[in-house]
């Protein structure tokens, strides 16, 4: 990636934008962190989604832009209300930014824009690529409309590739952090029959993948997934991670804890509904994953 180079990104405070933050800086690029509140101290730049408001002019002249904003899809209940939430957060949220990029005289080359392996729906062994179809229910027809939402910058002549992310693994955020801390209880085991698939990625490896978009040689648009080349079944998973940290997963988690918990539609979508997602477009682009074997992986973000 030549530099230094100046890159805006939306979700510049969670687990994957602040690591791309820290990886963009360490390297000499400069990153402009795009945000709700304050905005002013130097290398912020603010909007807000339900106002419809960005700083245009702040956008001016960046060589790419990477949107990962959005309503967590299992922080909360799955209320109307929270869906509406979810919905509203990344469908505005990317309409507001592609808008504005589209309407800039300096232009970026690339916006990286978020979705996520959900939108295949519950699709069993089915082996999942770029080409496969978005499935059905909620969170299909929120990634649909989140992609959809980018076309004005698309149409801008922005390139835009859209990454389908999957299950981010690192010990410090995200699905391992808690995964880990049920695990050191003893109380994890597969969820129902462990035959749903997980489509993971480590936190190095999507960094880097989104750095590898971003890339003045790139020409990777569209759909993109981020997922490892070595999904594997959630009982897999789960014996996997009992190994590494030497504690028992014998015990199948009851589905109604889960569901008494989360909600009976949250539950069934996040742990007992799998998709098996293969990062085609990736590895044809000349992408190297550095983790494609679960066990080894987890032994060295858990070491």
């Amino acid at each position: 990636m030549p530099g230094p180079l100046r890159v805006a990104i939306t979700g510049s405070s969670g687990l994957i934008g602040t690591a791309l933050a820290r990886s963009l800086e360490a390297d000499g690029h400069e990153v402009i962190r795009v945000v709700r509140s304050g905005g002013s101290a130097p290398g912020q730049l603010r909007w807000d989604i339900e106002r419809g408001e960005i700083d245009t002019a702040g956008l001016e002249g960046l060589d790419g832009v990477v949107h990962l904003a959005g309503e967590g899809i299992g922080e909360r209940r799955w209320t109307d209300e929270q869906k509406q939430r979810i919905r509203e957060s990344r469908t505005k949220g990317t309409a507001l930014l592609a808008g504005a990029l589209a309407s800039l005289d300096a232009k970026p080359r690339v916006l990286v824009s978020g979705s996520a392996i959900g939108g295949y729906g519950d699709r069993g062994d089915e082996q999942l690529t770029e080409a496969s179809a978005l499935g059905r229910g909620f969170l299909a027809e929120v990634v649909i409309a989140w992609e959809d939402a980018a076309a004005p910058a698309e149409a801008a002549g922005i390139r835009v590739p859209r990454i389908r992310t999957g299950i981010v693994l690192d010990p410090d955020g995200g699905a391992l952090e808690r995964l880990v801390r049920l695990c050191r209880f003893g109380i994890l085991g597969k969820l129902g029959d462990g035959k749903q698939w997980m489509s993971w990625i480590s936190l190095a490896d999507h960094v880097a993948a989104v750095r590898f978009l971003l890339d003045e040689g790139c020409t990777v648009r569209g759909p993109v997934n981020l997922t490892s080349p070595g999904p594997v079944t959630n009982a897999v998973f789960t014996k996997a991670l009992g190994r590494v940290l030497h504690r028992p997963t014998f015990l199948p988690v009851p589905s109604f804890g889960p569901k008494l918990l989360l909600g009976t539609e949250l539950a069934e979508t996040l742990l007992y509904e799998g998709q098996r997602v293969l990062p085609d477009v990736l590895q044809d682009a000349g992408f190297e994953f550095r983790h494609t074997d679960l066990e080894p992986t987890l032994h060295e973000l858990l070491s």
